[in-house]
């Protein structure tokens, strides 16, 4: 499901479990709606809130912990491939076919992490991840300087195969299901206790709408994290485009 469907799925079970408990509150018993039973549900409620806060607290924190470290490895990765390309140019123009390999690489690794917003402009073809290192070691250096580059740019080719492959394998990444289902679930005891208790008017109703919205966008904010490469809170391309555009 889509982080905007979560957030709906959120909302509608909270705002819905308010406007239950307001609805229940017509079949209470008037002996089950004393001050002492408003108290007690209220302490509860209180108890449930706090637990809530802390799971989605502990949910975003792992999804922004994710976020970073995939935006970290595309700045990583693009510092790499520029340190290669200029070490290549360096060697000499026997590492033209590297060069223009290591451009088609990096020109599908954008298509492959943002495929709506980018196009290719070259006619290259993707390379497989470890290609690079292994037209790298055809090289023949023919000094000590040219032998450094030769064993710096493979080095560098490998951990960069190694980030990318990181990355694709991090998008697959998303919260724990039990876990979102437990905190929708306490969020919406919550409220079914607000509204338990709550007068019908509609500031009331307005005021336990626009808490369930915010809850619930807390949620769609966590999902999106979980989604850096699409969506609202995306990864910015510039990082990878600036590269092959160098």
């Amino acid at each position: 499901m889509s982080s905007f469907g979560v957030g709906l799925v959120a909302f509608a079970c909270i705002f819905g479990s308010a406007l239950m408990g307001m609805l229940l509150r017509t079949y209470l018993p008037q002996s089950h709606q004393s001050a002492d039973t408003q108290r007690i549900v209220n302490l509860g409620a209180g108890v449930i809130g706090t637990m809530a806060a802390l799971v989605l607290g502990l949910l975003i924190a792992s999804a922004k912990e994710s976020y970073d470290a995939q935006n970290n490895e595309l700045i990583a990765i693009a510092s790499k491939i520029g340190l290669i390309d200029r070490g290549l140019l360096l060697y000499g123009p026997e590492a033209q076919a590297s060069r223009d390999l290591l451009r088609s690489d990096l020109n599908s690794a954008v298509e492959q992490l943002w495929p709506n917003g980018h196009h290719s402009q070259n006619s290259f073809h993707a390379a497989a991840p470890g290609q690079l290192y292994a037209i790298l070691q055809m090289l023949a250096p023919q000094s000590d300087i040219q032998r450094a580059i030769k064993s710096q740019a493979a080095a560098m080719a490998l951990q960069v195969a190694e980030q990318r492959q990181l990355i694709l394998e991090q998008k697959n990444s998303s919260v724990s299901k039990p876990l979102l289902a437990i905190l929708i679930f306490a969020l919406a005891v919550n409220f079914l206790c607000f509204g338990l208790f709550a007068p019908r008017n509609a500031t009331v109703l307005l005021a336990l709408c626009l808490c369930a919205m915010a809850s619930a966008g807390a949620i769609f904010v966590m999902m999106e994290l979980y989604h850096p490469f699409g969506g609202l809170i995306e990864i910015p391309s510039t990082t990878l485009s600036n590269a092959l555009a160098q």
